[in-house]
C-alpha cells in the first residue's frame, strides 16, 4: 500500500500485519476522530485526524529503522482515543485535565477487547509485549525526553497551522541511536524545542483550546445527563456522536447555547474574576538530546535559558472562561 503523508512524504507500507491493523474497524474508525478535539471552528482548515498522526507514528519508526514490534506499538497508541480526543479528559471521573490520561487509562483494556489481539496472533506476535511501553523507549517516553509520538504530532500540527513548511530540516537532523532520539547539532534541536513550545502555548494548551475543551465538554456531559447519548457513544466517532444529538437542538434551548459556544459562534474572554468555568490544561515541553563538541547533551545543559523555560512550561495551564452568553 502506498500511503501518502504530510511530513514524510509518499511511503510504501508493505507489512501484512501493519497492513491488515490498518484495515481493522477498530483502526478505520480514528479516521473520524479528530487529532485536537474539535479544532476547526477555531482554526479552520485544520482538521486532521487520529488516523493520520498514528499513521505517521508508524512511518517515523520504521523510518529510523525501529524493529516491526515498535512500528506495531506505533501503530496502534492511540486507538484508545474517544470521540472528540482529548477532550474525554474533561467529560468522564477517569480521565485528567492536568494530565490528559484518560486515553492511557483505558489503553490495555480497550485494544484487547478489540480485533488487534487476533491480528498479532495470526503474525506470531506477543500481544503481552507489544502493550508494554517499556519495551519500546523509541515510541514512548516521559516528558521533557522526545520519542516518536511526540516528534510526529510535533512536526505534523507544525505543518497544518502553518508553522513548518520544511520538516525534512528536523528529520534530516535527527538519528535514532541507543534507543534515544538524538539531533545531530545544537541548532537543530534547540529550534525543535522552540517549535514545540510555540505549538503548546499558541495552540495544544492556549487560550483557544482551552475553550473548546471548556465547550466541548459542557456539550458532552449535559448531553449525557439528558440521555441523548450514552458513555459508549463517546467510543464511537465525533460525527456519529454529533448526529444523535444533533436532533434534540430545536427542542432544548440550553442544548442549542452550548452547541454555539463549542462551534466558536460565541464571544468568550479568560477572566479570573467573573467566569463561567475553571479550565486546567496538560502543558508541554521538551528538552531534546543533540551532539554538542562531541558529546550529547541536553538542550538545558548547552542553553541555561532553556532550564526556566523547561521548568515554567511544564506546569499545566489555568485558565477562566467566561462566555458573553
Amino acid at each position: 500500500m502506498k500511503f501518502k503523508d504530510r511530513v514524510y512524504g509518499e511511503v510504501e507500507i508493505s507489512e501484512p500485519v501493519l497492513l491488515e491493523i490498518i484495515d481493522c474497524p477498530t483502526f478505520q474508525r480514528l479516521k473520524d476522530i479528530d487529532q485536537g478535539g474539535y479544532f476547526e471552528p477555531y482554526y479552520p482548515g485544520t482538521q486532521h485526524s487520529r488516523f493520520e498522526h498514528s499513521v505517521g507514528v508508524c512511518l517515523l519508526l520504521k523510518k529510523y529503522g525501529a524493529l516491526i514490534e515498535e512500528q506495531i506499538a506505533g501503530l496502534i497508541h492511540d486507538v484508545s482515543h474517544s470521540a472528540f480526543s482529548h477532550c474525554i479528559d474533561y467529560v468522564l471521573n477517569v480521565g485528567s485535565e492536568k494530565e490528559q490520561s484518560h486515553q492511557d487509562n483505558v489503553f490495555d483494556d480497550f485494544v484487547r477487547k478489540s480485533e488487534i489481539p487476533e491480528i498479532l496472533l495470526k503474525y506470531n506476535f506477543d500481544l503481552d509485549y507489544i502493550l508494554d511501553d517499556k519495551n519500546f523507549p523509541l515510541k514512548e517516553k516521559e516528558l521533557p525526553d522526545l520519542c516518536a509520538d511526540r516528534i510526529d504530532y510535533s512536526l505534523r500540527d507544525a505543518c497544518v497551522f502553518g508553522e513548518l513548511k520544511n520538516p525534512e530540516y528536523f528529520l534530516d537532523n535527527l538519528v535514532a541511536e541507543e534507543q534515544k532520539w538524538i539531533f545531530k547539532n545544537f541548532e537543530s534541536a534547540k529550534k525543535h524545542a522552540e517549535l514545540f513550545n510555540k505549538l503548546n502555548n499558541k495552540y495544544w494548551a492556549g487560550l483557544v483550546s482551552n475553550v473548546m475543551f471548556k465547550g466541548v465538554s459542557d456539550y458532552l456531559k449535559y448531553s449525557l445527563s439528558k440521555n441523548y447519548i450514552s458513555k459508549a457513544d463517546l467510543y464511537t466517532t465525533d460525527k456519529i456522536v454529533l448526529a444523535k444529538v444533533e436532533p434534540f437542538h430545536g427542542k432544548d434551548k440550553q442544548l442549542q447555547l452550548l452547541f454555539d459556544r463549542m462551534n466558536n459562534k460565541i464571544g468568550f474572554k479568560n477572566n479570573p474574576n467573573d467566569f463561567d468555568g475553571e479550565v486546567f490544561c496538560k502543558s508541554r515541553v521538551v528538552d531534546p538530546l543533540c551532539r554538542h563538541n562531541g558529546e550529547v547533551k541536553r538542550v538545558s545543559e548547552i542553553d541555561a535559558s532553556w532550564g526556566k523555560i523547561l521548568e515554567e512550561e511544564s506546569k499545566p495551564k489555568h485558565y477562566f472562561i467566561k462566555f458573553e452568553r
